[in-house]
Protein backbone atom coordinates (compact mmCIF):
# COMPACT_ATOMS: atom_id res chain seq x y z
CA UNK A 1 0.00 0.00 0.00
CA UNK A 2 1.31 3.17 -1.12
CA UNK A 3 0.66 6.87 0.35
CA UNK A 4 -2.11 8.74 -0.21
CA UNK A 5 -5.11 11.19 0.18
CA UNK A 6 -7.72 9.55 2.52
CA UNK A 7 -9.49 13.10 3.77
CA UNK A 8 -9.76 16.47 2.66
CA UNK A 9 -10.81 19.92 3.90
CA UNK A 10 -10.70 24.06 3.42
CA UNK A 11 -11.67 27.07 4.43
CA UNK A 12 -11.96 30.52 3.25
CA UNK A 13 -12.78 33.63 5.00
CA UNK A 14 -16.21 34.97 4.36
CA UNK A 15 -14.80 38.68 3.28
CA UNK A 16 -14.72 38.97 -0.70
CA UNK A 17 -12.33 41.56 -2.17
CA UNK A 18 -13.49 42.39 -5.27
CA UNK A 19 -11.10 44.21 -8.40
CA UNK A 20 -13.78 46.81 -8.14
CA UNK A 21 -12.72 47.47 -3.83
CA UNK A 22 -9.22 47.84 -5.03
CA UNK A 23 -10.25 50.21 -7.67
CA UNK A 24 -10.80 52.42 -4.89
CA UNK A 25 -8.06 52.12 -2.89
CA UNK A 26 -5.49 52.61 -5.48
CA UNK A 27 -4.54 53.38 -9.15
CA UNK A 28 -5.41 50.21 -10.50
CA UNK A 29 -9.21 48.40 -12.76
CA UNK A 30 -11.02 45.37 -12.87
CA UNK A 31 -10.21 45.36 -16.44
CA UNK A 32 -6.09 45.69 -15.82
CA UNK A 33 -6.17 42.84 -13.09
CA UNK A 34 -8.35 40.78 -14.85
CA UNK A 35 -6.30 40.65 -17.89
CA UNK A 36 -3.01 40.14 -16.29
CA UNK A 37 -3.70 38.07 -13.71
CA UNK A 38 -7.10 36.24 -14.45
CA UNK A 39 -8.02 37.03 -10.67
CA UNK A 40 -11.44 39.02 -10.22
CA UNK A 41 -11.62 38.50 -6.25
CA UNK A 42 -9.98 37.43 -3.47
CA UNK A 43 -10.73 36.35 0.35
CA UNK A 44 -9.51 38.40 3.70
CA UNK A 45 -9.30 36.98 6.92
CA UNK A 46 -10.26 39.53 9.97
CA UNK A 47 -8.35 40.64 12.40
CA UNK A 48 -8.94 38.01 15.09
CA UNK A 49 -8.55 35.69 12.32
CA UNK A 50 -4.73 34.26 11.61
CA UNK A 51 -3.37 31.64 10.26
CA UNK A 52 -3.60 28.88 13.00
CA UNK A 53 -6.78 29.73 12.59
CA UNK A 54 -7.84 28.90 9.31
CA UNK A 55 -5.62 25.82 9.61
CA UNK A 56 -7.83 24.34 12.07
CA UNK A 57 -10.77 24.89 10.22
CA UNK A 58 -9.74 22.98 6.70
CA UNK A 59 -8.02 20.50 9.28
CA UNK A 60 -11.77 19.87 11.16
CA UNK A 61 -12.67 19.24 7.79
CA UNK A 62 -9.95 17.06 6.79
CA UNK A 63 -10.20 14.79 9.37
CA UNK A 64 -14.35 14.46 9.27
CA UNK A 65 -13.74 13.85 5.42
CA UNK A 66 -11.20 11.04 6.41
CA UNK A 67 -13.27 9.26 9.09
CA UNK A 68 -10.68 9.66 11.86
CA UNK A 69 -10.23 11.37 15.23
CA UNK A 70 -7.45 14.12 15.58
CA UNK A 71 -5.87 11.16 18.39
CA UNK A 72 -5.10 8.99 15.08
CA UNK A 73 -3.36 11.67 13.64
CA UNK A 74 0.90 10.52 13.79
CA UNK A 75 2.07 14.11 13.03
CA UNK A 76 1.22 17.28 11.83
CA UNK A 77 2.74 19.45 9.07
CA UNK A 78 1.96 23.24 8.44
CA UNK A 79 3.37 24.67 5.08
CA UNK A 80 3.01 28.26 5.42
CA UNK A 81 5.02 31.42 5.20
CA UNK A 82 2.75 33.39 7.38
CA UNK A 83 2.89 32.04 11.01
CA UNK A 84 0.91 33.57 13.70
CA UNK A 85 4.66 34.15 15.21
CA UNK A 86 7.98 32.71 14.94
CA UNK A 87 7.11 30.73 17.53
CA UNK A 88 5.53 28.44 18.85
CA UNK A 89 4.45 26.85 15.04
CA UNK A 90 1.52 26.80 13.57
CA UNK A 91 1.80 23.16 13.57
CA UNK A 92 1.93 22.83 17.17
CA UNK A 93 -0.71 25.57 17.96
CA UNK A 94 -3.08 23.41 15.52
CA UNK A 95 -2.24 20.37 17.76
CA UNK A 96 -3.30 21.99 20.53
CA UNK A 97 -6.65 23.11 19.20
CA UNK A 98 -7.17 19.67 17.57
CA UNK A 99 -6.11 17.80 20.44
CA UNK A 100 -4.14 15.60 18.43
CA UNK A 101 -1.67 14.55 21.44
CA UNK A 102 -0.11 11.85 20.06
CA UNK A 103 1.15 13.77 16.89
CA UNK A 104 4.39 15.06 16.11
CA UNK A 105 4.36 19.30 14.78
CA UNK A 106 6.38 21.25 12.47
CA UNK A 107 5.97 24.20 10.38
CA UNK A 108 7.20 23.64 6.77
CA UNK A 109 8.96 27.14 4.77
CA UNK A 110 8.80 26.86 0.95
CA UNK A 111 6.34 29.22 0.04
CA UNK A 112 3.42 28.42 -2.15
CA UNK A 113 5.30 24.96 -2.92
CA UNK A 114 5.05 24.01 0.86
CA UNK A 115 2.07 21.55 0.49
CA UNK A 116 3.91 19.87 -1.78
CA UNK A 117 6.89 19.79 0.24
CA UNK A 118 4.61 18.66 2.96
CA UNK A 119 2.90 15.95 0.78
CA UNK A 120 6.36 14.60 -0.26
CA UNK A 121 7.47 14.35 3.54
CA UNK A 122 4.42 12.71 4.91
CA UNK A 123 4.52 10.45 2.39
CA UNK A 124 7.82 9.21 3.17
CA UNK A 125 6.80 8.39 6.68
CA UNK A 126 4.08 6.28 5.33
CA UNK A 127 6.27 4.25 2.80
CA UNK A 128 8.00 3.05 5.87
CA UNK A 129 5.42 2.13 7.86
CA UNK A 130 7.05 5.03 10.40
CA UNK A 131 3.39 6.23 10.82
CA UNK A 132 0.01 5.74 9.58
CA UNK A 133 -1.86 8.95 9.56
CA UNK A 134 -0.44 12.34 8.75
CA UNK A 135 -2.27 16.05 8.64
CA UNK A 136 -0.90 17.99 5.84
CA UNK A 137 -1.74 21.74 5.99
CA UNK A 138 -1.15 24.71 3.80
CA UNK A 139 -2.69 27.71 5.15
CA UNK A 140 -1.32 31.46 4.57
CA UNK A 141 -2.79 34.84 5.96
CA UNK A 142 -0.85 37.01 2.93
CA UNK A 143 -3.07 39.92 3.61
CA UNK A 144 -0.96 40.78 7.04
CA UNK A 145 2.45 40.87 4.58
CA UNK A 146 1.34 42.75 1.48
CA UNK A 147 2.00 46.08 0.68
CA UNK A 148 -1.81 47.42 -0.25
CA UNK A 149 -0.19 50.91 -1.76
CA UNK A 150 1.41 48.69 -4.49
CA UNK A 151 -0.54 47.78 -7.11
CA UNK A 152 1.94 45.13 -8.70
CA UNK A 153 1.70 42.69 -6.09
CA UNK A 154 -1.80 43.80 -3.89
CA UNK A 155 -4.13 42.48 -6.21
CA UNK A 156 -2.32 38.82 -6.26
CA UNK A 157 -2.62 37.66 -2.72
CA UNK A 158 -5.78 36.34 -0.71
CA UNK A 159 -6.13 34.36 2.58
CA UNK A 160 -7.08 30.64 2.70
CA UNK A 161 -6.28 26.94 4.12
CA UNK A 162 -6.45 23.52 2.95
CA UNK A 163 -5.67 20.24 4.61
CA UNK A 164 -5.28 16.71 3.25
CA UNK A 165 -5.23 13.52 5.43
CA UNK A 166 -2.66 11.45 4.28
CA UNK A 167 -2.35 7.47 5.09
CA UNK A 168 -1.97 4.43 3.30
CA UNK A 169 -4.18 3.56 0.12
CA UNK A 170 -5.21 0.54 -1.77
CA UNK A 171 -2.24 -0.83 -4.58
CA UNK A 172 -1.94 1.53 -7.51
CA UNK A 173 -3.06 4.34 -5.62
CA UNK A 174 -1.52 7.47 -4.01
CA UNK A 175 1.97 8.87 -4.86
CA UNK A 176 3.10 7.17 -7.78
CA UNK A 177 5.89 9.85 -8.64
CA UNK A 178 7.18 13.24 -7.39
CA UNK A 179 10.02 15.83 -7.70
CA UNK A 180 11.04 18.67 -5.39
CA UNK A 181 13.51 21.34 -6.28
CA UNK A 182 14.70 25.08 -5.20
CA UNK A 183 17.29 27.50 -6.64
CA UNK A 184 18.41 29.77 -3.88
CA UNK A 185 20.08 31.92 -6.50
CA UNK A 186 16.65 33.16 -7.27
CA UNK A 187 15.71 34.11 -3.79
CA UNK A 188 16.24 37.74 -4.85
CA UNK A 189 13.29 37.68 -7.14
CA UNK A 190 10.46 37.02 -4.48
CA UNK A 191 11.04 37.21 -0.29
CA UNK A 192 9.21 39.43 2.47
CA UNK A 193 11.18 42.20 3.22
CA UNK A 194 8.59 43.98 5.69
CA UNK A 195 5.72 43.47 2.39
CA UNK A 196 5.95 41.01 0.03
CA UNK A 197 8.39 42.35 -2.92
CA UNK A 198 8.43 40.30 -5.81
CA UNK A 199 10.37 40.76 -9.40
CA UNK A 200 7.13 39.78 -11.47
CA UNK A 201 8.87 39.71 -15.00
CA UNK A 202 11.59 37.21 -13.64
CA UNK A 203 9.41 35.03 -11.42
CA UNK A 204 6.81 34.58 -14.41
CA UNK A 205 9.84 33.26 -16.83
CA UNK A 206 10.75 31.35 -14.08
CA UNK A 207 6.94 29.70 -13.51
CA UNK A 208 5.95 28.95 -16.80
CA UNK A 209 9.60 27.23 -17.61
CA UNK A 210 9.13 25.09 -14.17
CA UNK A 211 5.50 24.15 -13.91
CA UNK A 212 5.64 22.40 -17.64
CA UNK A 213 8.75 21.00 -16.92
CA UNK A 214 8.16 19.02 -13.33
CA UNK A 215 5.08 18.22 -14.87
CA UNK A 216 6.36 15.63 -17.23
CA UNK A 217 9.64 14.85 -15.24
CA UNK A 218 6.88 13.44 -12.51
CA UNK A 219 4.39 11.42 -15.88
CA UNK A 220 8.44 9.99 -16.57
CA UNK A 221 9.35 8.78 -13.45
CA UNK A 222 5.89 6.72 -12.99
CA UNK A 223 5.99 5.56 -16.46
CA UNK A 224 3.36 7.86 -17.74
CA UNK A 225 2.42 10.27 -20.47
CA UNK A 226 0.44 13.26 -21.07
CA UNK A 227 -2.18 11.20 -22.89
CA UNK A 228 -2.57 9.40 -18.89
CA UNK A 229 -3.33 12.63 -17.76
CA UNK A 230 -7.10 13.63 -16.01
CA UNK A 231 -6.21 16.75 -14.05
CA UNK A 232 -4.21 19.41 -13.84
CA UNK A 233 -3.80 21.29 -10.33
CA UNK A 234 -1.53 23.63 -10.56
CA UNK A 235 -0.44 26.06 -7.83
CA UNK A 236 -2.51 29.20 -8.70
CA UNK A 237 -0.62 32.73 -8.88
CA UNK A 238 -1.47 33.71 -12.52
CA UNK A 239 -4.08 32.45 -14.83
CA UNK A 240 -1.20 33.13 -17.78
CA UNK A 241 1.18 30.73 -15.97
CA UNK A 242 -1.89 28.38 -15.16
CA UNK A 243 -2.30 28.61 -19.19
CA UNK A 244 1.44 27.53 -19.92
CA UNK A 245 0.96 24.13 -17.95
CA UNK A 246 -2.22 23.39 -19.67
CA UNK A 247 -0.49 23.96 -22.68
CA UNK A 248 2.78 22.02 -21.84
CA UNK A 249 0.93 18.63 -21.35
CA UNK A 250 -1.42 19.63 -23.88
CA UNK A 251 -5.25 18.86 -21.83
CA UNK A 252 -8.26 20.54 -22.48
CA UNK A 253 -9.41 23.87 -20.31
CA UNK A 254 -12.18 21.13 -18.78
CA UNK A 255 -8.86 19.28 -17.18
CA UNK A 256 -7.52 22.40 -15.03
CA UNK A 257 -8.28 23.64 -12.31
CA UNK A 258 -8.73 27.69 -12.85
CA UNK A 259 -10.01 28.74 -8.91
CA UNK A 260 -7.61 31.62 -9.41
CA UNK A 261 -10.77 33.60 -10.19
CA UNK A 262 -11.78 33.54 -7.30
CA UNK A 263 -9.48 33.73 -4.20
CA UNK A 264 -5.99 34.59 -6.20
CA UNK A 265 -3.20 33.47 -5.07
CA UNK A 266 -3.44 31.78 -1.48
CA UNK A 267 0.60 30.58 -1.43
CA UNK A 268 0.82 27.08 0.27
CA UNK A 269 -3.32 26.78 0.33
CA UNK A 270 -3.76 26.86 -3.31
CA UNK A 271 -3.21 23.60 -4.37
CA UNK A 272 -5.52 22.16 -1.56
CA UNK A 273 -8.48 24.99 -1.61
CA UNK A 274 -8.31 24.00 -5.51
CA UNK A 275 -8.45 20.31 -5.08
CA UNK A 276 -11.31 20.50 -2.44
CA UNK A 277 -12.80 22.92 -5.11
CA UNK A 278 -12.78 20.29 -7.64
CA UNK A 279 -13.75 17.34 -5.52
CA UNK A 280 -16.86 19.04 -4.89
CA UNK A 281 -17.33 19.96 -8.63
CA UNK A 282 -17.63 16.18 -9.53
CA UNK A 283 -14.40 16.64 -11.75
CA UNK A 284 -12.21 13.76 -10.00
CA UNK A 285 -12.96 10.66 -9.49
CA UNK A 286 -11.32 7.29 -8.27
CA UNK A 287 -8.64 5.83 -10.23
CA UNK A 288 -8.04 9.33 -11.91
CA UNK A 289 -4.57 10.71 -12.45
CA UNK A 290 -3.94 14.10 -11.03
CA UNK A 291 -1.07 16.21 -11.49
CA UNK A 292 -0.34 18.65 -8.64
CA UNK A 293 2.78 21.41 -9.57
CA UNK A 294 3.80 24.61 -7.67
CA UNK A 295 6.70 26.79 -7.02
CA UNK A 296 7.33 29.92 -4.91
CA UNK A 297 9.57 31.58 -2.87
CA UNK A 298 13.59 30.47 -2.90
CA UNK A 299 12.64 29.55 -5.08
CA UNK A 300 11.23 26.24 -4.65
CA UNK A 301 8.91 24.03 -6.86
CA UNK A 302 7.65 20.76 -6.79
CA UNK A 303 5.37 18.51 -8.47
CA UNK A 304 3.19 15.40 -7.83
CA UNK A 305 1.65 12.32 -10.00
CA UNK A 306 -1.08 10.87 -7.75
CA UNK A 307 -3.95 8.26 -8.88
CA UNK A 308 -6.78 9.19 -6.64
CA UNK A 309 -8.82 7.05 -4.33
CA UNK A 310 -8.39 5.58 -1.30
Amino acid sequence: MGAGIIGVGRYVPEKVLTNFDLEKMMDTSDEWIRTRTGIEERRIAPDDIDTSHMAYFAAERALQDAGIEAKDIDLILVATVTPDRPFPSVACMLQERLGAVNAAALDISAACAGFMYGMVTAAQFIDTGTYKYILVVGADKLSKITDWTDRNTAVLFGDGAGAVVMGPVSPGRGILSFELGADGTGGKHLYKDEYIVMNGREVFKFAVRQMGESSVRVLEKAGLTKDDVDFLIPHQANIRIVEAARQRLELPEEKISTTIRRYGNTSAASIPISLVEELEAGKISDDDLIIMVGFGGGLTWGAIALRWGR
